[in-house]
């Protein structure tokens, strides 16, 4: 699992800083899924050891740095989808795009870190 989330945090990287060139944007906020990313991937690489207690550590970290990854981006692209279905307009669609694009991989690597959880609790419990 350390190593899906160094691919998952190069993921982000990429999507932050891609989004930030093309766009030819100057504010630091459209490296959000960047910062994220750093994060993730520095969690990644710190778990990937042999000592148990220490990989769990930071993959409950890692896990938690992805939902909130998940949840605010997704609340605040939700909050636009809504607004554009009552007539309002979008006043940065391509944030939201990124907004909805990190919230997505910030959920799949939240379902897969779950669902190892639960096969690692398992295979202990054996």
């Amino acid at each position: 699992m350390a190593k899906l989330t160094i691919v998952f945090g190069t993921v982000l990287i990429v999507l932050g800083v891609a989004v930030f060139v093309a766009t030819g944007s100057h504010a630091p906020t459209a490296l959000i899924p960047a910062y994220f990313g750093i994060l993730l991937a520095i969690l990644g690489l710190l778990a990937n050891t042999p000592d148990s207690r220490r990989r769990m550590l930071f993959m409950h970290i890692a896990v938690t740095i992805g939902l909130l990854g998940f949840v605010f981006p997704g609340w605040r692209a939700a909050g636009d989808l809504i607004g554009q279905a009552h007539g309002r307009a979008i006043l940065r669609p391509v944030a939201m795009q990124e907004e909805l694009a990190m919230a997505a991989i910030c959920l799949v690597f939240v379902l897969l870190c779950v669902r190892s959880f639960i096969a690692a609790r398992r295979q202990r419990a054996q």
